[in-house]
């Protein structure tokens, strides 16, 4: 049996994209900005404390709900950033930063999607001695060496997976296998090439 996966990784992830958020303006935020890192804190500060004393079904639940939270804010931020631009609410500086804060958050969210729901969340796979392809949303590449066969994904495997979906906007070294997986990341695809869009047309705007 493997060693069972930290959760401190994801939710450092999702404090920074309460911290992102915070930076917003406020006309990108639902509610004060404050609000999403201070539900964010208090719902998986004491799931980290649980996950230690192993009550991991509540664990999976409440990450689940604060996942759901967090990307309906994202895409709340990206549908109020998307009508700023014809009604020339903020700056074009502001415009830009808040497009960045974006992107990066995108990438941080669907890297939490993607630890939560491959091989059934990483408690699940804590429990498994080997990371197969049968149970595996995802196909790493240590997956198909005939070396370690220990090896498990960790975090950041799954920050690099969406770091290549919001860039290359497609899976580079790892194939997606599940269906869920590949729903998310057409979501992931199109939220990162809506932003690039909006920077790049406000960049050339500019200039």
């Amino acid at each position: 049996m493997q060693k069972q996966e930290p959760l401190w990784p994801a939710l450092l992830a999702l404090i920074a994209v309460g911290g992102l958020h915070l930076a917003m303006p406020d006309s990108l935020s639902i509610g004060p900005r404050w609000l999403l890192l201070a539900v964010i804190a208090i719902i998986m500060v004491p799931v980290e404390i649980l996950h230690i004393r192993g009550n991991h079904d509540y664990c999976r639940k409440a990450g689940y709900m604060v996942l759901i939270l967090v990307t309906l804010a994202m895409l709340f931020s990206l549908v109020r950033l998307v009508t700023a631009i014809p009604d020339r609410i903020q700056t074009p500086a502001d415009l830009l930063r808040s497009a960045i804060y974006l992107w990066i958050t995108n990438v941080f969210v669907f890297a939490v999607w993607y630890w939560r729901i491959d091989a059934g969340g990483p408690h699940r796979r804590g429990l498994r001695e080997i990371h197969t392809k049968e149970e595996a949303a995802f196909l790493f590449p240590q997956m198909t060496w005939d070396g370690d066969k220990n090896w498990s994904p960790k975090f950041m495997d799954y920050l690099f997976l969406a770091f290549n979906t919001s860039t290359a906007l497609s899976p580079t070294d790892a194939p997606v296998l599940s269906r869920k997986a590949k729903s998310l990341m057409i979501l992931q695809a199109s939220i990162s090439l809506m932003v690039i869009v909006l920077m790049v047309a406000r960049a050339v705007n500019i200039l």
